[in-house]
This record gives C-alpha cells, structure tokens and sequence, in this order.
C-alpha cells in the first residue's frame, strides 16, 4: 500500500479552476522514452498524432440537498443514483443516527436504511440542490457549471469526470471526441484501506457505449482515454462485449490494457483507486517519478487542478 502514498503540500490542492479552462498545465509523459515535458492544456492537439479521443459525457447531478426535519434539525442528503421506482434514488444522509424510514424532509421521503449511512429515498421532481465539491475543496464555487464539462449531457454523476474540466468549446471542436457514458460514484472519493490492493471492492458504476461509437473505437489505431472513468468503460467493453450496464473493474499494476493507448487525466489522491489505475498504466516507479516532479514544479492537483497526458 505504501506505493500508492506520496507526500503533497496542502497549498497545492487546487481550490478553484483557472481561467480559461485550457490555460490548466498539462505534464506530457512520454512512455516510449520515459521522458517529461511541460505545456499548458491549449497544445494538447499539437502534442498528439492521430488518437481517437473519447470522453466520458456525464453530467453531475446538483444532489446535494440542505434540508430539515420536522423537529427543525439540519438533514444534509446526497443522491447518488436513480434506483428502480420513479423517483427512486440511492442516497447519503447526515446525520444518519436518529433518521427513521417513512421519515419526510421537505421534498425527500426515506424509504430503507442501507446501513453506513446509505438510504433508498423517494424524490418528488427533479434534482434541484447544489452541485457536490469534493470534500478536499472547501472554497464555494461561484459557477456551479465549472464542476461540468463543456461536453457532459447524461446526468447522472455524484463527481465530475475532471480530466474533462479542462476541455472548451474550441479544444473541443479541435480534438473532435466521441462520448461514452459512466456515472461517477462516490468511490472517486474513498481511500483504499485494506492491507492488500486487490482487497479493495469498488461500487459499481452504470455506463452505457454506442454500437456506432464502439465500432469506431474497435477501428482506431490510437485510443486516447480522457479520464480513468473513460479508461474502466473502455476496458470493461474490450473484456465484456456488454454496451451497457454495470462495471466494478478495478485496475491496478499489472493489468492488460485491451483498448487504451494514451491518457489524460489529474493529479489524484494518495491511496485512491484512481493513482493505482495510473500506475498500471505508466508503471509505478514511473507514476510515483512523475508526481514527484509534479509536486517539484508546483503543479495543481485534484478536480480543479492541471493535467498530464501520457503518451
């Protein structure tokens, strides 16, 4: 496990997205010479040949809702995703101890305690809280639609796919993308702390490809995978042949990758799900050299931080 932490200064967790969305730097590594340059997000199209890019075109959903019980105590609930039921979802609630199922808290009825703090809860209408920041940002966001992509129409994620953050409408005309879908859970967020990396059980997460698109990316000589979410919905079709559906794919070092040939991607969180898939796909000795310089040049890291693209 101890591969999986490095030492990062508290100042270096981005608390706000820079502007424009493409000035964010981007660290270029080179696997065929395992060399390092340094650009800004703008020469992203200069720097690749001829990858197909995808991206993954989830919207977060504004699920964080304030609300309050009939004895006027604060309820905070969170929607992760829609369940079977109209208006069914699966959701976070805190404090969760004194909640009882049948319960209502303004538009939200409580329907089944899931343990751990997770309820089936019913929701009348539409979402219409705020938009979840992870717990690492703790300045308010005075555009809710930064915590978006430019690209993003599914709605359906708990956390932005932030390797996309980067991406404006003119980047994105250049690169000329094709969209997958997979709707981000909460395990973005939650360390790995079992003794042993394959210990670890990721949620599962729906994702959904189409035939025309998969057929492209079947065809393409590159494949360049925006984001580790894209990375697992990629990986879980070359494996699976399944179009839609559900995947707990958890890459670690060691992994065969089938239909991923270059990544874009964040600076993400020690011990997290998401440094072990970038090891496993640059190697670890060579993901932890990259961080090393990442904190040595000062770059920004997690959701609203720069990027790096491995080639």
């Amino acid at each position: 496990m101890a591969q999986l932490d490095y030492e990062l200064p508290a100042e270096l967790i981005a608390q706000r997205p820079v502007e424009p969305r493409d000035a964010s730097r981007l660290l270029v590594y080179r696997r065929d010479s395992a060399t390092i340059e340094h650009a800004v997000f703008s020469d992203l199209r200069e720097l690749l040949s001829d990858e197909l890019v995808v991206v993954n075109d989830s919207r977060v959903v504004p699920g964080r809702l304030r609300l309050r019980r009939a004895s006027g105590g604060a309820v905070e609930v969170l929607l992760l995703e829609t369940v079977a039921g109209k208006g069914v979802w699966e959701a976070l609630a805190r404090p969760t101890r004194r909640l009882r199922a049948g319960e209502r808290l303004g538009p939200v009825e409580l329907v089944e305690s899931l343990g751990d703090g997770r309820w089936l809860v019913r929701l009348d209408g539409d979402p219409a809280g705020d938009v979840p920041l992870p717990p690492y940002i703790h300045e308010p966001l005075e555009d809710p639609e930064r915590y978006q992509t430019v690209y993003g129409r599914e709605p359906g994620s708990a956390a932005a796919p932030t390797a996309g953050l980067h991406f404006t409408t003119d980047t994105l005309a250049e690169l000329e993308p094709v969209r997958v879908t997979l709707h981000v859970g909460l395990d973005t967020f939650r360390p790995v702390t079992s003794a042993r990396l394959e210990e670890h059980v990721i949620h599962g997460e729906r994702y959904e490809v189409d035939a025309d698109v998969w057929e492209r990316i079947k065809g393409a000589r590159r494949v360049l995978a925006v984001g580790t979410t894209t990375v697992r919905v990629l990986e879980t079709v070359a494996r699976s042949g399944e179009l839609c559906g559900r995947t707990a794919l958890f890459v670690t070092p060691g992994f065969t990758f089938r239909r991923v040939d270059a990544l874009l991607t964040n600076f993400h969180l020690p011990r997290s799900t998401l440094l072990a898939l970038v090891m496993a796909f640059v190697g670890v000795e060579e993901a932890r050299e990259i961080y090393r310089v990442a904190v040595d040049r000062r770059y920004r890291f997690y959701s609203f931080g720069d990027a790096m693209v491995v080639l």
